[in-house]
């Protein structure tokens, strides 16, 4: 269906979301804004595109409370609490670390120190000087600090060497006082990344986790990025890191995903030939993924980021149906790759959810047969 990649560019250079396409003789092609023959996202119960949130891939009623808080009043002790009280092995901790370190970064790029009597991000500093034993908090300053590297400074200078390295010692410090939390060596992951660890070394960094955490997602997805073409490894190496984790995956872990992941980041940064992802690799990436949702738990924090790279290769591989329910699960919360990696989110998600809605229509769908 070359004319739906067509469309597909289309979309994505003008920008311009809605109901574009039209179920008609079981192909696909551009109808005009407003046709009662356009597909409607908005016929299955999903979101507007700006209605959509950007932050999270799934929803955490409780952390988006304390954010609010948090930001609302300066205060940290709100974000100290709901620390404490999360699972120190859990991925959901490492989640909600780097939400509060995320959202402490972003407050400073919008207020910087300097400019104004309210310098953005202020509640971080106060909670590591009026709470320097908080392993919380000496946890979200590290992933703070490791942000503001990645966005701030550019790769390879002085500058975003002394924040990693600052990060480094940060992370030290969170580990010393948490000693069985995986967190403080998940970050130092990106650390690791950043300042170009030996593998020796970053291999003892691993080991340290995998004895804390041997089957977090979260950490496993940090990793795999050291051992990526793109940074210190290659394509083999990032796919027998993956293709070990899944198959060591104890049964309802998401591990088993991990492949596709491997495949994302090795994707060609031009390919919209469908034989691509008919291919044996990415059928099987897909399949493993797709088992690991089936068997997964559902609240696992883990669960939405599959589902999310999911409906972006299920809509690849035209597979219509089975990327309209993984987008009933995931359906407004887009802060997930592949969608975060783009200047707008909520744009890039909405023109896969509207291919996937075209798609599915012109091959007889409709949201009654759509099960939810």
């Amino acid at each position: 269906m070359e004319i739906l990649w067509f469309l597909f560019a289309v979309i994505m250079i003008g920008a311009v979301l809605g109901p574009v396409l039209l179920r008609r003789r079981g192909g696909i092609r551009q109808v005009a804004p407003g046709s009662p023959d356009a597909a409607d996202p908005a016929n299955y119960g999903f979101l507007r595109q700006e209605e959509l949130d950007i932050r999270m891939p799934g929803p955490d009623t409780d952390l988006l409370e304390v954010l609010d808080l948090v930001q609302r009043t300066q205060e940290w002790k709100a974000a100290s609490q709901l620390l404490v009280g999360t699972e120190t092995h859990g991925e959901r901790r490492w989640q909600r670390v780097q939400a509060f370190a995320g959202a402490a970064s972003l407050e400073l790029q919008q207020r910087p120190g300097g400019v104004s009597d309210n310098p953005g991000g202020q509640w971080l500093r106060v909670w590591r000087a009026e709470a320097p034993k908080d392993a919380g908090g000496a946890a979200v300053h590290a992933e703070f600090l490791v942000q503001q590297a990645w966005r701030t400074a550019v790769q390879g200078t002085d500058e975003f060497r002394i924040i990693l390295e600052e990060a480094k010692e940060t992370c030290a410090q969170a580990a010393l006082l948490s000693p069985g939390d995986p967190v403080p060596y998940i970050i130092e992951l990106s650390i690791a990344r950043g300042l170009a660890y030996p593998r020796e070394e970053f291999e003892q960094l691993w080991l340290k986790i995998l004895d804390r955490a041997p089957a977090h997602m979260g950490a496993h997805l940090a990793a795999l990025h050291y051992w990526c073409e793109k940074w210190h490894g290659s394509r083999d190496l990032a796919y027998d890191f993956a293709e070990a984790a899944a198959a060591r995956a104890p049964r309802g872990s998401l591990l088993a995903a991990l492949p596709l992941f491997a495949v994302y980041e090795h994707l060609p940064e031009v390919n919209l030939v469908r034989g691509f992802y008919e291919s044996e690799v990415v059928t099987k990436a897909v399949e493993g993924a797709m088992f690991a949702v089936h068997a997964a738990r559902a609240d696992d924090p883990m669960l939405a980021h599959v589902r999310h790279l999911l409906v972006f290769f299920l809509v690849r591989c035209e597979r219509w149906a089975e990327a309209m329910n993984q987008l009933v699960h995931v359906d407004g919360h887009v802060g997930a790759l592949p969608w975060t990696l783009s200047a707008d989110p909520a744009s890039d998600y909405a023109v896969y959810r509207a291919l996937a809605v075209a798609g599915y229509e012109a091959n007889g769908g409709s949201p009654a047969t759509l099960p939810h």
